[in-house]
């Protein structure tokens, strides 16, 4: 796991215990959770197809049009 032992782990949450307190611990875990659950989701469901137009192009014109009498 990324070369982090549990001493390293301990002293982790140590500094994070000081940094942000035993109050914001669960909503720091909540938010953390939703995101990680966001980022799978949108890995493993296939991208929609695009309804955006590949350009902005003008309209053709019709040749015959373009003729003056």
């Amino acid at each position: 796991m990324f070369g982090l032992g549990m001493p390293e782990l301990i002293v982790l949450l140590v500094i994070v215990l000081l940094i942000f307190g035993v109050g914001k611990l669960p909503q720091i875990g909540e938010g953390l959770g939703k995101a990680i659950r966001g980022f799978r989701r949108s890995v493993s469901e296939p991208e929609p197809p695009s309804t955006l137009p590949e350009k902005d192009k003008p309209p053709k014109k019709n040749p015959e049009e373009t003729k003056s009498p």
